[in-house]
């Protein structure tokens, strides 16, 4: 699942206006040991996402959510205590592909990664 995330935060990251939430995460994934930060990183997204949404930005906010599903995943593979629900990761390929749309991306670029990383 990380070779995953990092593959899709790669994919996406020339493409969006707004990358210092995926850099972070990027950065985040190569460091086991600050995955339990990523629970503070998702409270950031999330603030991030409700601004997209008051502002009606369809683009932003399907990015914040596809992060907002990366950051909750990161944390919950942390171990530590009060996880997120557990199907976090399963909301990365679906907030994915809605974000390949948005982007006007290939939605089978999406699945391509998936499958393959």
């Amino acid at each position: 699942m990380i070779a995953h995330i990092r593959h899709l935060l790669q994919f996406f990251a020339p493409h969006c206006r707004e990358v210092e939430t995926n850099e972070r995460l990027l950065k985040m994934i190569d460091d086991r040991g600050s995955w339990q930060g990523a629970h503070n990183l998702f409270q950031h997204i999330r603030r991030k996402t409700l601004r997209a949404e008051r502002a009606s930005d369809d683009v932003g906010q399907a990015q914040y959510l596809f992060e907002e599903a990366c950051a909750k995943s990161l944390y919950n593979l942390s171990g530590a205590t009060a996880p997120f629900d557990a199907d976090s990761p399963f909301w990365i390929a679906s907030n994915a592909l809605s974000l390949a749309r948005r982007l006007n991306l290939d939605p089978v670029e999406v699945v391509d990664i998936l499958v393959e990383a």
